[in-house]
């Protein structure tokens, strides 16, 4: 540990047919694996500077050989039967070990910058809990002082309701929060249109 601070950041490996299979269904494989090592590649790129310890998760398997291991973040599988017990269990792990502020991001987001993770380090100074609310429902991050674990239960995962019922959530615990930009995830072809330049 270097640091109070842990950005956690869940990926998938990038193999053709395991990607974006939403967005698959209508621009085709190839075209989905693209956009996803952009997206893998954007994420890097805005998290590598920011003054925390930073581990990714895989999906599946660690690749020693990405861009990830040469920037100096851990490397991890990640563990559970579905993203909440994986979510909740990468938290646990990052607690037990002793962090005191711990954030998870996925690898979905274009917009997201490194202006914003670094705020939401700074909001957890004064808050219990930090949200990075998606356009689609969900949510692009999550930060915490302590694990929620009912954060990570009853949830119909990549669905419009992931937010409203997390927001639920924080508020029969009685913990305060803070909500970030709300920014858009890459999931379907329709998410793409903004980023025409960059695709």
């Amino acid at each position: 540990m270097n640091s109070d601070n842990l950005l956690m950041i869940f990926i998938r490996n990038p193999e053709i047919g395991k990607v974006k299979t939403r967005l698959a269904k209508t621009v085709g494989n190839q075209k989905a694996l693209h956009v996803y090592n952009l997206l893998l590649n954007h994420t890097n790129k805005v998290t590598k500077g920011i003054n925390a310890d930073k581990a990714v998760f895989y999906a599946d398997f660690i690749n020693r050989m990405d861009q990830w291991k040469n920037d100096g973040f851990l490397q991890f599988v990640q563990k559970g039967n579905d993203l909440g017990e994986k979510m909740n269990n990468a938290f646990l792990k990052a607690f037990i070990i002793g962090y005191k502020n711990v954030v998870i991001i996925g690898s979905d987001c274009f917009d997201l910058t490194e202006t914003i993770l670094a705020e939401s380090f700074t909001v957890l100074n004064e808050n219990e809990v930090v949200l990075g609310p998606a356009k689609d429902g969900g949510y692009y991050l999550l930060g915490m002082k302590t694990c929620y674990p009912s954060l990570f239960r009853n949830k119909l995962w990549s669905t419009e309701s992931v937010l409203s019922d997390t927001l639920l959530d924080l508020s029969n615990l009685n913990v305060s929060y803070k909500l970030l930009p709300t920014l858009s995830d890459i999931d379907e072809e329709k998410d793409l249109f903004e980023y025409k330049n960059l695709i």
